[in-house]
C-alpha cells in the first residue's frame, strides 16, 4: 500500500505544476489587468504599481519569480487588497467553505445511501422508480437553478428559512447545504443502487439468506459492505468537488467563503489570488482523491492486485 501511495504522490506533483503553469499563462492572456478599475488610473501611478508588483517584466520572468516565491511558501499579496496576503485570505475563507462542504456531504450521504439501498432492495417497484427518477432530476438540475428555487419557496414564499448569510441566523446553513449536496446525493443514490444490486446477487449473500438470516441482517451486515464500495470511491472526488464548486452556492447565499473570494478575484483580475486559490483547490482535489483510493484499498484488499 505504501508503494501505491508513493506512486500516486509522484504522479500528483507534475500535475500540480502543470495546473500552475497553465493557470499562470491563461490569466496573463486575458484582456485587461488587475489595476484596470472603474476609475482611470494616472499613467505614472499605473507605472509605479506595475513596477511594484513586477508586472512590467516579461511574462516568463514573472513566471520564474512566482515559482521561486511559491516554493518558499509565499503566494504573494492580493492585488485587490494590498494589505492582505493571499495566504491570509485563503485561511480566512477556508473554514467556512470546509464547513459548508461538510454539511453538504452529510446531506448527500444520508439521502443518497438511503435512497440507493432502498431502491436496490425494492427493485422494480415504486420505491425503486421514484427515488431514481428524482435522482436523475437532481443530476440534471444545476446548483445555480436549484439555489434560487429553494430561496423562492422556503425563504420568500413560506418564510421558514433564512436566504443569506452564514452562522448569523438560526437555520441559515440549511438551504446552502441542501443546494450544494443535492446533485451529489443523486449520484450517490445511483452508485449505491448499482453497487447493492451487484452485491445482492453474490454467492455469499445467497448463503446468508439460505442460513435463515433476516433480510435486514443480510442487507446491513453483509451486502452493504461490498455494495457501497463505489460510493467510497466517489467520496474523494465528491468532497473535492464540493469544496471547489462551492463558489456558486457561496455567491447565491452571500456566504463569506473561499469560493466567493475566488469569484471576486476573477472579476477583479487579482492574479495572485486566482493562482493561490487554484493551487489550493488543486491540492485538495488530489489529496481527497488519494484518500479515497486508499480507503477503497483498505475496504477491498482484492483491488490492490490491479494497482
Amino acid at each position: 500500500m505504501l508503494q501505491i501511495f508513493l506512486k500516486r504522490l509522484l504522479i500528483a506533483i507534475p500535475v500540480i505544476l502543470i495546473v500552475i503553469t497553465i493557470t499562470f499563462f491563461l490569466i496573463r492572456m486575458a484582456p485587461g489587468g488587475p489595476f484596470d478599475a472603474e476609475k482611470a488610473v494616472p499613467p505614472e501611478v499605473l507605472k509605479s504599481l506595475n513596477e511594484r508588483y513586477n508586472l512590467d517584466a516579461p511574462v516568463i520572468v514573472q513566471y520564474k519569480d512566482y515559482m521561486v516565491n511559491l516554493f518558499q511558501g509565499d503566494f504573494g499579496p492580493s492585488f485587490r487588497y494590498p494589505s492582505r496576503s493571499v495566504t491570509e485570505m485563503i485561511f480566512t475563507g477556508m473554514p467556512v467553505t470546509f464547513e459548508l462542504a461538510f454539511y453538504a456531504i452529510l446531506v448527500a450521504l444520508i439521502i443518497g445511501v438511503i435512497a440507493g439501498v432502498l431502491a436496490a432492495v425494492k427493485r422494480n417497484t415504486a420505491l425503486d422508480y421514484i427515488p431514481m427518477t428524482i435522482a436523475m432530476i437532481g443530476i440534471c438540475m444545476p446548483t445555480f437553478l436549484l439555489g434560487p428555487l429553494l430561496v423562492l419557496f422556503f425563504g420568500i414564499h413560506l418564510e421558514v428559512l433564512p436566504v443569506s448569510g452564514w452562522d448569523t441566523l438560526p437555520g441559515d446553513k440549511i438551504l446552502p447545504s441542501i443546494t450544494l449536496g443535492a446533485a451529489y446525493a443523486a449520484y450517490i443514490a445511483r452508485l449505491s443502487r448499482g453497487g447493492m444490486l451487484e452485491t445482492l446477487n453474490q454467492d455469499y449473500v445467497r448463503t446468508a439468506r439460505a442460513k435463515g438470516l433476516s433480510e435486514f441482517n443480510v442487507v446491513f451486515n453483509h451486502a452493504m459492505r461490498g455494495g457501497l464500495i463505489p460510493v467510497l470511491s466517489f467520496l474523494g472526488p465528491a468532497v473535492a468537488g464540493l469544496i471547489g464548486g462551492s463558489f456558486v452556492v457561496e455567491t447565491i447565499f452571500q456566504i463569506p467563503g473561499l469560493g466567493r473570494f475566488y469569484v471576486e478575484a476573477a472579476f477583479n483580475r487579482d492574479y495572485t489570488m486566482i493562482l493561490g486559490t487554484t493551487i489550493f483547490f488543486s491540492v485538495l482535489i488530489i489529496f481527497f482523491n488519494l484518500l479515497s483510493d486508499l480507503a477503497v484499498l483498505i475496504a477491498n484488499p482484492q483491488s490492490r492486485s490491479s494497482q
